[in-house]
């Protein structure tokens, strides 16, 4: 199992430095499951090469471990690819071995260890059940070249054919610790089999590791699930915390303060006079394909099941545990095949460009805004107005003016505690106006439950058409 690193900055001997590894040495470190080598193959000014190889006992290795799914007899225990291929293993010795090049530190060349250099990692032996199709959508999202050739299975015995294991090449302008993070993430996605237990602090390492660059990854399911096991319950919790800012806990709290926002409202039936003016405008678009963004647990989705002039909704949220809610109160396990067909429930974040959100004709965003950071507002308008760009918007978002009218809401408090802000008609309208026009759109405004002459209507909605 071999990895090099290649760099052609000047003086490239610098890449001793940020390894911390000398170059006129070889090193030996020993592993749990073997040894992990470290050498240089080649060092001169205009080009430095560093090589992690790593010996593996197959024997040692095999006592006293059970491989799960690919070993379904003895032999197989023994006989294998771990040895040669890149696995999980060679995750942990690029932790072990290189810790604090992959956390970005250097002793003596910090500002070296910030800097994006030329870098040429080449991986001997790399198991791909994915084909090529699969390192080139893990690793050029990242800004890598890639170039992968698929290994014979014997070179002896051409008829046999290829197997599934590649040699790669990844070449970037990139931080030396961004690319060893990159590799100690991917590489057990890539074997899609660990050999360690796999628990929650396995969580806390994929978030630690990817949570920079794992957001907005265009694969960042797949990667997710195959780093932790295909262990269900462990993805779900990931990708919550992955999308909604790393917090465990922010599920229960969200639960809990969507039913203070629903008592406080439920003396005037708001939420129903929402939903009945989101239908009207639907149905007066002739919208046939509607995306929800923030949908919750789904009350809107199944309101436009029953429309009969829709033929396909999507229902986004950031919470997987709120898409499992939206599931159960729509009943999908129980629903007609032919209906069933309409919907699609999937997890997404609302700031970041997704292409599942393209091609639908209408999309509202009820009671979602005020819950993004205001920082975050300009990522959701280009998501929406400038890559999705449906023909209909709806957006509903509450009147801070009217808050006034809530007897039981303290002075100066939002409605929802989760509340980023909450904005005054005319704040609205600016904001509305200022996207309409940025994206070409036209806009108008509408009130949504009991008008007050001094402070207005409890609800804006402003519906954007193109």
């Amino acid at each position: 199992m071999l990895l090099t690193i290649e760099t052609t900055h000047r003086p490239a001997t610098d890449l001793g430095y940020l390894l911390a590894k000398h170059p006129d040495k070889c090193q030996t470190f020993p592993l749990a499951y073997g040894s992990a080598h470290v050498f240089y193959p080649e060092v001169a000014e205009d080009r430095c090469t560093a090589a992690l190889l790593l010996d593996i006992d197959p024997v040692g290795l095999a006592r006293g471990h059970r491989w799960g799914r690919n070993s379904d007899g003895t032999l197989a225990r023994y006989v294998n690819d771990r040895p040669y291929a890149a696995s999980s293993f060679l995750s942990v010795a690029i932790a072990q071995v290189f810790g604090s090049a992959m956390k970005g530190v250097s002793k003596d060349r910090q500002e070296l260890a910030d800097t994006p250099l030329p870098l040429d990692a080449r991986l001997s032996a790399v198991p791909s059940h994915g084909g090529e199709y699969l390192l080139h959508g893990l690793f050029e999202p990242l800004g890598y070249q890639v170039e992968a050739r698929r290994i014979a299975l014997d070179t002896t015995f051409p008829e046999w054919g290829e197997g599934y294991a590649f040699e790669l090449r990844l070449q970037a302008e990139v931080r030396l610790a961004d690319l060893l993070t990159h590799l100690y993430v991917l590489i057990p996605v890539l074997d899609d089999q660990k050999h360690y237990w796999v628990g929650d602090d396995e969580v806390d390492k994929l978030l630690e590791k990817g949570g920079d660059w794992l957001r907005t990854h265009p694969m960042r399911e797949q990667i997710t699930l195959r780093y932790l096991k295909h262990r269900r319950s462990l993805y779900r919790d990931a990708l919550e915390r992955l999308m909604a800012g790393d917090d465990p806990e922010s599920e229960v709290r969200e639960v809990e303060k969507e039913q203070e926002e629903a008592v406080l409202e439920c003396s005037m039936s708001l939420s129903d006079q929402r939903l009945g003016a989101v239908l009207a405008v639907l149905r007066d678009s002739g919208a046939t394909h509607v995306l929800d963004l923030g949908c919750g647990e789904g009350k809107l989705v199944g309101a436009l099941l029953k429309e009969q002039s829709i033929a396909r909704v999507v229902g986004v949220d950031v919470s997987m545990r709120s898409l499992e809610r939206a599931s159960d109160r729509l009943k999908l396990d129980r629903m007609p095949e032919m209906r069933r067909k309409k919907v699609a429930l999937f997890q997404g974040s609302l700031t970041y460009r997704d292409r599942r959100f393209s091609d639908c004709d209408a999309a509202c965003a009820i009671e979602v805004i005020e819950h993004i950071d205001a920082s975050r507002l300009g990522a959701f308008e280009r998501v929406l107005f400038e890559f999705a760009k449906p023909p209909t918007v709806v957006i509903t978002t509450p009147n801070i003016e009217y808050n006034v009218r809530f007897a039981s809401l303290p002075m100066g408090r939002l409605r929802h505690r989760d509340h980023r802000f909450e904005w005054t008609r005319q704040e609205f309208r600016f904001w509305c106006a200022g996207v309409a026009e940025r994206h070409g759109y036209g806009v108008r405004f509408l009130p949504i439950g009991p008008e007050d002459p001094e402070v207005g209507s409890p609800t804006q909605m402003a519906v954007f058409r193109k």
